[in-house]
């Protein structure tokens, strides 16, 4: 059975490459995760057999159409190692985070517990780095250099900023460590194995950091605006679990310095009390869902989809690149 490409796409024959690759990378996702074992299976193919948008091995597809090769073998490899290790860091993020509910079934720690799901995660990125492996060594650095910031980014999250530090700029930096990396590589696998030339990777490369941001962004005001039964989670979630997205930063600040008004405080005091009720939560994101921080929030994030499509052109014209805008205008403009 074909995969449905997870994106509009102008060029029909081009969509219809992809879906007919992203099949193979479903294909391969399932053999890569298979084992004798059942517990490893079952805890392994949880996340794999939940689904999922796929968005970064399409990207991987998608710039491998720039060179001559787009539909070598290891452009496949590469796409379903770049899903694998987003699983297995989703795996560690719901642990962490003490999510019930991930793609619409339980978390693995719900069904196994922390430490069945975090082993399940190591075995993921264990897989990933094995599938690596054997595409070449300047392949092999990309991915431990990944995962290096996917782990440095988790990290610095689960710190904070130290004092003296800008908390906004602390977390666009977690962001472009947790989610940039990998989009960013993504893209740079893809144009890699297909053959293209060191500027055309290097602009790819580019592309997927500023999207990732970009992407990242755009869920901090999906969380308070979206319609929870299209996202999977009640809106405010983040808020509720204390965890520092944009719009909520960028309150701060403002509380912080001597422009703010009454308006802001009163709003900056919701979020600091009691959420743990429906009620409060409920209260807490209307009148936040509501202020300039989140609409400021949305610039920031198009700002950034903008200076990735201005980087494009570098690139031929073409339906590739024109799909790439497209990706770019997807992870912004979306509902969840």
């Amino acid at each position: 059975m074909t995969t449905t490409v997870p994106l509009p796409l102008r060029d029909a024959a081009l969509a219809d490459r992809l879906a007919e690759r992203l099949s193979l990378v479903e294909d391969k996702l399932r053999e890569t995760v298979a084992t004798s074992d059942g517990l490893i299976a079952q805890a392994s193919r949880h996340l794999v057999d939940a689904g999922g948008k796929r968005l970064r091995p399409l990207l991987t597809l998608l710039t491998a159409e720039l060179g001559p090769s787009p539909h070598a073998d290891d452009v496949v490899d590469a796409a379903t190692v770049v899903e694998l290790t987003h699983i297995a860091s989703l795996y560690h993020d719901d642990v962490m985070d003490d999510a019930p509910v991930r793609r619409g079934a339980p978390a693995v720690h719900e069904v196994w517990g922390n430490s069945v799901a975090i082993l399940a995660g190591d075995l993921l990125f264990a897989q990933a780095s094995k599938l690596a492996a054997h595409l070449g060594h300047e392949v092999l650095v990309l991915q431990a250099n990944t995962f290096l910031r996917l782990c440095t980014g988790q990290l610095h999250e689960t710190v904070g900023p130290r004092p003296g530090d800008d908390p906004v700029a602390h977390y666009l930096s977690v962001l472009a460590d947790k989610t940039a990396a990998l989009i960013s590589t993504s893209a740079k696998f893809g144009a890699m194995l297909s053959g293209c030339t060191p500027e055309v990777i290097e602009t790819v490369g580019t592309f997927g950091e500023k999207i990732g941001l970009s992407f990242q962004l755009a869920d901090d005001v999906i969380d308070l605006t979206s319609d929870g039964s299209l996202t999977g989670k009640t809106p405010g979630t983040d808020l509720r679990d204390g965890v520092p997205t944009m719009p909520v930063l960028l309150l701060r600040s403002l509380v912080a310095g001597p422009d703010a008004s009454p308006e802001d405080r009163a709003v900056a005091a919701l979020l600091d009390g009691d959420l743990s009720s429906d009620a409060a939560l409920a209260e807490a994101v209307a009148a936040l869902r509501v202020h300039p921080v989140v609409e400021r929030t949305r610039e920031l994030a198009l700002q950034r989809a903008r200076d990735a499509v201005a980087d494009l052109d570098a690139l031929p014209q073409g339906p590739v690149r024109s799909a790439l805008v497209d990706f770019a205008d997807a992870l912004v403009d979306r509902s969840a």
